[in-house]
């Protein structure tokens, strides 16, 4: 087939071509056949690749056969294929096997997931012979291609949804449940409507649903003539279930009624979920009842996109009120607002006299009174008060800051506009937008953030964060970079990578890390039972800390990461709960809110904790993965393990490292929660005593800690 034809045939379905994203899934005599576009400057720097299947848990490798079936454009389409039938390993019940693709070239070897686009892919289901199981591939929470054993699992899945203005909900979409559509052993016969709703959870309501017939799906599916009648459609009157008190929330299933040789079974679909975005949705409709005036809100949830539809009394004012509000935002974060405001800025800058003991400070885009900065700001407060010291907070920090009693002025207010124009000194430990342009009068002072283990801006092969690219991340990054006058760095392997990764040509301030000279200065018995006091954390309990990082390529959206717990915490209580707290302390790009009620008096989440130096202090024992926050915690001497689940795909995919993490690491490296409950018993026997190869990372890294870099970092910067 000639270049054009293939161009036509991937138009027509609406295919736009992107790397190690599949295009189509084909399961034709029981062999998966997979096609994915690899872009030519993806593989072009090496030797060789392939594909290949990952155990998740047990880490066993599958190589699969492929082809280069065809190119278009700048991309390679390879036909991979998975024969579940001759790799009885693949059949392990409970086993999941991840997608990758490995690239080979003299100097390393690179492992990348593969991803693919919202698709039905249950309704290629692999039966397993001699069982009540079937194989089949899914697309996980982050997009990527698994496979999977299960049992016979019952889908919903919503294609279109209307909400009228009476209230009236309308849906339609298909279901999926494998032994229908293998042979005539089994007869549909009832679809229902299964709604539950969040004042009690005993009450149900079952309603009819019509079969509607789905050739596209027969013909798209191997022509499979029974997938015809996979489809539904049915309403929900909202209007009619509305509670006059309280607010109300309702939950969707599905429930199939079928022949099994003749013996009738019923089964209850997981929640209604809705595989692609809708541009319809959120809906809303207002109507009147009891005298009162009521809203339907009809959304999808944000991490799993189940259908959800709650109803509340509407309250015109506060209706109004809310509705403003964010048309402000949505006009506060307008281009035009934008570049007047920066032209403001700029104006000021250049006409407004400079204040030369004015220094605004800033950690965390605004978010925190923490780190650096804040080490900083308490050596001149006590030190240098002829200086006149603000905080740049983030408005929903606000409230933090008045509370402390730290002088500050809300970021990007009017106030805070001539204080940034006029200041001689900006102290940041994070970036600051691009679009703000440096007055010449103002020294940046940059203080970072840590010691780099992931590899940072201009080091950086791939970028995945939302909202950007490879280039313009790297180009945007050394903008910025270009502003500052003084980085700090905690000692020489930084400075080398800060000079290279920023590209970072003025004064590099190697001093040690103010943020901590608290460890030091701080380190006793009276301090620490303090801060476990003040955070109603029992002095007779340890205290493990987990610090984990942020994930690029796991995201709601800009500047807003999820972050997936994989420690078994319910585990870790039945085992340690009797001597130990866990203390979780998010990135602060996590815009996760953990629920952690179930493990109240063992787990407690301290992400929103004012500064993590007083967790490191109270912290018994540190597990982290690819956090810097085991360089600043090696300060302590105490015991830090390292839980790196996910370790092949963040070094080989996300960041990469500057060093070799495995070998140099100043702990051991799990990947099961089992084995570290193991290490803390093993700890609690044995005690603790720091390793060579403890001792070589301390040498290495925190040489330069002593409780004084605070004061390093102002003589040479304010003196």
């Amino acid at each position: 087939m000639d270049l054009l034809v293939e161009r036509r045939k991937y138009c027509m379905e609406n295919i736009s071509l992107r790397n190690r994203r599949a295009v189509a899934i084909h399961f034709e005599q029981d062999v998966y056949t997979l096609e994915i576009p690899l872009r030519a400057s993806y593989i072009a720097d090496y030797e060789t690749y392939r594909f290949l299947l990952i155990n998740r848990y047990s880490e066993e490798e599958l190589y699969l056969t492929f082809n280069e079936d065809h190119t278009i454009d700048d991309y390679t389409v390879c036909k991979v294929q998975v024969e579940p039938a001759l790799h009885n390993q693949l059949l392990t019940e409970g086993d999941i096997w991840d997608l990758y693709i490995e690239r080979i070239n003299e100097e390393q070897v690179k492992r990348a997931r593969i991803a693919n686009k919202p698709e039905h892919l249950q309704f290629h289901s692999y039966f397993i012979p001699g069982t009540e199981k079937v194989f089949y591939p899914y697309r996980t929470g982050k997009g990527n291609i698994s496979f999977r054993v299960n049992d016979y699992v019952f889908f919903a899945n919503l294609e279109e949804i209307h909400l009228k203005k009476t209230g009236q909900l309308h849906f339609s979409g298909s279901f999926n449940y494998a032994p229908l559509y293998r042979n005539d052993r089994y007869e549909l016969k009832e679809l229902k409507l299964i709604v539950t709703n969040n004042l009690d959870e005993n009450e149900e309501l079952v309603l009819p649903l019509e079969i509607r017939e789905r050739m596209d799906l027969a013909d798209l599916y191997n022509g499979n003539a029974l997938l015809q009648h996979s489809g539904f459609e049915g309403s929900f009157d909202v209007a009619s279930q509305i509670d006059l008190n309280n607010k109300k929330y309702f939950k969707f299933y599905l429930e199939l009624t079928y022949s099994d040789n003749g013996e009738i079974k019923t089964i209850r679909s997981i929640r209604m979920r809705h595989l692609k975005k809708d541009r319809t949705l959120p809906a809303i409709a207002k109507l009147n009842k009891g005298g009162k005036k009521f809203k339907i809100l009809t959304k999808l949830t944000k991490k799993s996109k189940y259908l959800s539809v709650n109803t509340s009394e509407y309250f015109f004012i506060r209706e109004t009120a809310s509705r403003m509000k964010r048309k402000w935002v949505s006009i506060r974060r307008g281009r035009f607002l934008k570049n007047s405001y920066k032209s403001v800025f700029k104006l000021l800058g250049s006409i407004l006299p400079v204040d030369k003991k004015l220094v605004i400070f800033e950690s965390f885009l605004g978010k925190q009174y923490s780190d650096n900065p804040r080490a900083i700001y308490e050596y001149m407060q006590e030190n240098m008060p002829q200086y006149k010291l603000y905080w740049s907070s983030d408005r929903r920090a606000v409230p933090y800051f008045e509370g402390k009693g730290v002088p500050y002025v809300r970021r990007f207010s009017v106030r805070w506009l001539f204080l940034m124009t006029r200041a001689r000194y900006w102290v940041s430990n994070s970036r600051l937008p691009l679009w703000i342009p440096k007055p010449e009068h103002t020294t940046y002072l940059q203080t970072w953030h840590g010691t780099p283990l992931k590899r940072l801006a201009a080091d950086m092969d791939e970028v995945h964060m939302p909202g950007t690219n490879t280039n313009s991340y790297k180009r945007n990054f050394l903008y910025e970079a270009s502003k500052w006058d003084y980085l700090v760095s905690p000692n020489n392997y930084s400075s080398e990578i800060f000079a290279r990764a920023f590209g970072f040509d003025k004064t590099m301030l190697e001093t040690g890390y103010p943020r901590n000279d608290f460890l030091y200065t701080h380190n006793t018995p009276e301090n620490i039972a303090l801060l476990k006091k003040n955070c109603g954390i029992s002095e007779n309990k340890k205290i493990i800390l987990y610090a984990p990082t942020w994930r690029d390529n796991q995201f709601y959206q800009k500047g807003k990461y999820k972050f997936d717990l994989e420690l078994d915490l319910k585990r870790m209580r039945e085992e340690l709960g009797d001597e130990y707290v866990v203390v979780l302390r998010l990135h602060y790009l996590v815009a996760e809110n953990l629920d952690l009620s179930h493990y109240e008096g063992f787990a407690y989440d301290f992400s929103k904790h004012e500064d993590i130096r007083e967790l490191y202090l109270m912290a018994d024992m540190l597990i982290t993965d690819y956090s810097s926050v085991f360089f600043d915690y090696a300060n302590l001497r105490r015991p830090m393990m390292f839980f790196v689940y996910d370790l092949d795909d963040y070094r080989d995919n996300l960041r990469g490292f500057y060093f070799d993490f495995e070998e140099t690491a100043p702990g051991p490296l799990f990947k099961h929660t089992e084995q570290i409950i193991n290490e803390v018993k093993n700890i609690d026997t044995y005690g603790y005593q720091p390793t060579e190869a403890f001792e070589a990372f301390y040498q290495k890294f925190c040489y330069l800690e002593d409780g004084k870099a605070s004061e390093r970092v102002v003589q040479q910067v304010f003196k």
